[in-house]
């Protein structure tokens, strides 16, 4: 995963295998794509509810649940109004 180190002190988006959405500004990582986060929220986006958002801060992901990790464009991030958007929960990438 060196391509994660463009990517610190930078607002990032993360995906994990249980479907969370977390964004949060990278502060560091390691060799099994552990996450540091700092100013983490996650996001929360159902059919029939506003997206919840919810601070947590200083936040861990760890390696084996990371399923994506991207760049935010804070501009158009920061333009979303999220108490409108709606859509189904992304489902577990597991298999059982």
């Amino acid at each position: 995963m060196s391509t994660l180190g463009q990517y610190v002190g930078k607002t990032v988006l993360v995906i994990t295998a249980d479907g969370r959405l977390f964004t949060g500004m990278l502060q560091g990582y390691d060799q099994t794509t552990n996450l540091i986060l700092e100013h983490t929220q996650e996001r929360v986006v159902t059919p029939d509810a506003p997206t919840e958002i919810m601070d947590l801060g200083l936040y861990l992901v760890r390696g084996e649940s990371v399923v994506l990790c991207g760049l935010v464009d804070n501009t158009m991030d920061e333009a979303i109004d999220w108490d409108k958007v709606r859509g189904q929960q992304l489902h577990e990438t597991r298999r059982r």
